[in-house]
């Protein structure tokens, strides 16, 4: 699959002290919790966002991080000297609605999204979630918690709606996203990972 038909898009927030991950700064205090988020959001970005077999989309909130290339491309060293257009705003409303957008704005293929608090994601995981899309509709990647690291749609012939009411952030975010699929779907399942919440997940995790 060439990398102008494939699609990642890695969700990310703007790494600002007391913004970015508050639920483990309840465990771990802010400035740790800051700290996890900024180096987990390089390694991921530079550990995907190179391969050659997919285009790589930086997917931001707020809007105007877009601007904030010193934050995304420190030395022009992640992406390459200039961000090429790659850095695009999530837009408003919660995740479901700013993800839901992102799918219908990309350019044809098939995409997948992933978030930045996952360090054990791979190269591998993503070319994983795209072979599955060879031959299904949707495919996820479970987290630990019920949710989900990893949502991508072959979205062909069409985009669907797949987020309406999900309860994000509880463990039935996956199970409320698999019964809005359409029921004509096939769907994929990759690996469970742990996705870094609290300070017990912060403590087992290990980055590849």
């Amino acid at each position: 699959m060439s990398r102008r038909s494939a699609h990642l898009v890695i969700f990310a927030k703007e790494p600002r002290l007391g913004r970015v991950k508050r639920r483990l700064a309840v465990d771990v205090g802010l400035v740790r919790a800051w700290g996890f988020y900024r180096r987990t959001l390089r390694r991921v970005i530079a550990r995907l966002g190179k391969d050659r077999r997919w285009r790589c989309w930086l997917a931001v909130t707020p809007d105007r991080a877009v601007y904030a290339s010193g934050i995304w491309f420190p030395g022009g060293r992640i992406f390459g000297p200039k961000p090429r257009g790659l850095v695009i705003g999530q837009g408003p409303g919660d995740l479901g609605r700013r993800m839901g957008a992102v799918f219908k704005s990309l350019p044809p293929g098939p995409a997948v999204i992933v978030g930045t608090d996952i360090p054990g994601i791979t190269a591998a995981h993503i070319a994983a979630a795209f072979r599955a899309l060879g031959n299904h509709d949707a495919v996820f990647g479970p987290a630990a918690d019920g949710g989900y690291w990893l949502v991508g749609l072959k979205r062909s012939p069409r985009v669907a709606e797949i987020f309406a009411g999900v309860r994000w952030s509880t463990e039935h975010a996956l199970a409320d996203t698999l019964a809005n699929l359409p029921q004509d779907f096939r769907v994929a399942m990759l690996d469970t990972l742990e996705d870094v919440d609290d300070g017990g997940a912060l403590a087992r995790a290990v980055m590849p």
